[in-house]
């Protein structure tokens, strides 16, 4: 009796990485977004840390008062400046870690995904974000333009968090 042997068809999923342009795009997206949600920050405590040191131009302060007045707007522009970072950061690492995506990358169907096409983690966002995005600024903003060059349309953020950006189907 002779054997008969039937193959099973094996599916792949090809991906398609994103280039530089669609990212270019979905990056401009988070920006305004961003720039919109710290703009209105920045404009209540700013005005408020304006209005105290608008007092300085009185003549009943003191010096000690001024330097006071001072200090206390210098603190207050770099509590700002980290609120900043952090509204900045929170974004992108818990739209990517939640989604796989930023609210830009959504609008141009992009995902980012982990070296076996997965969702990637909270931890993986957040090493892609912070650590990944700070090294590939460093050198005139080389790490993203390497997105041109790369064959997989890896920036140095996606190289060291062991990420790709694909477009969703």
């Amino acid at each position: 009796m002779e054997e008969v042997k039937t193959e099973t068809p094996v599916t792949t999923t090809a991906y398609e990485h994103a280039g530089f342009g669609v990212r270019l795009v979905a990056a401009i997206i988070d920006g305004i977004l961003i720039s919109v949600v710290t703009g209105i920050i920045n404009g209540i405590f700013g005005t408020a840390l304006g209005a105290g040191t608008s007092l300085m131009s009185t003549d009943v302060m003191t010096d000690e008062a001024a330097a006071g007045l001072i200090a206390t707007a210098i603190g207050g522009s770099f509590i700002l400046m980290f609120v900043n970072m952090a509204i900045s950061w929170g974004y992108y690492i818990v739209m990517t870690g939640a989604k796989g995506a930023t609210i830009g990358k959504m609008i141009m169907k992009l995902e980012v995904v982990d070296e076996n096409y997965q969702k990637i983690s909270y931890g993986k966002a957040a090493l892609r974000e912070i650590v990944g995005k700070f090294i590939s600024s460093l050198v005139f903003c080389l790490g993203y333009i390497w997105v041109l060059f790369d064959d997989k349309k890896q920036g140095w953020h996606d190289k060291i968090a062991k990420t790709y950006v694909i477009k969703k189907s």
